[in-house]
């Protein structure tokens, strides 16, 4: 059994989901149960309405026990998101890894429990390759930053329903969303780690309640 804690207002969670959905696609055949856990870490994603329809929009079809009081949180004494446990057919824990990265490894912890030999998956993003060089991104910010960072990629907690206009002054990556839900959204993705100067325009009835930045490779 793989447990999953995350977060959809959560940038790192969104982007370890595609993995942790794909493993539930590869290995439920071979007896893998992966179960989601999900805990807010922003008022946007506490509403249980929103959690569901979050599930719905972003296709998890493996479980997703919500756990807005944070109760198997403290239970687990987890420390962040995202965070995953692997636990073998006798409930003890087999592996276990916090935070992004690490897909390998899970994957082939996976296969060395249901006895399952594979390719596993490329990495999606050149940053997850095992062998990268990553740098640390520029902390996260609340509400909608202006001004320098250093990242791989810079992403918006959003709430409300409106449209948002994010903009590097100095690379001239710009975007536009449009925003009918609450989450995480990618506003600004770089190659690699790169220096830059934020600009977030809101209109409409959208918050911005974070600026969240990801790695990059250097």
């Amino acid at each position: 059994m793989l447990v999953e804690f995350w977060d959809f207002c959560r940038p790192n969670s969104m982007r370890t989901l595609p993995y942790v959905k794909e493993w539930h696609e590869r290995y439920a055949d071979a007896g893998l149960r992966v179960i989601g856990v999900h805990c807010p870490g922003f008022d946007a994603s506490r509403d249980e309405e929103a959690v569901r329809a979050a599930v719905a929009r972003l296709e998890i079809r493996h479980p997703v026990l919500i756990d807005s009081e944070l109760q198997l949180w403290h239970d687990y004494e987890n420390e962040g998101w995202p965070a995953r446990y692997l636990f073998d057919g006798g409930s003890r824990l087999f592996d276990y890894h916090f935070g992004e990265g690490g897909y390998l490894e899970t994957e082939l912890a996976i296969q060395e429990l249901v006895g399952v030999e594979r390719e596993p998956l490329a990495p999606t993003r050149a940053e997850d390759v095992p062998a990268a060089t990553v740098l640390p991104p520029t902390p996260e910010q609340p509400g909608p930053h202006h001004g320098h960072y250093e990242a791989g990629g810079v992403w918006g907690v959003l709430d409300g329903a409106g449209t948002v206009r994010a903009r590097d002054a100095i690379s001239g990556a710009r975007s536009e969303l449009t925003i009918e839900a609450p989450g995480a959204y990618a506003l600004i993705e770089h190659d690699r780690h790169t220096a830059g100067e934020l600009e977030i325009e809101l209109a409409g009835g959208v918050r911005c309640v974070a600026t969240c930045f990801t790695p990059g490779v250097a």
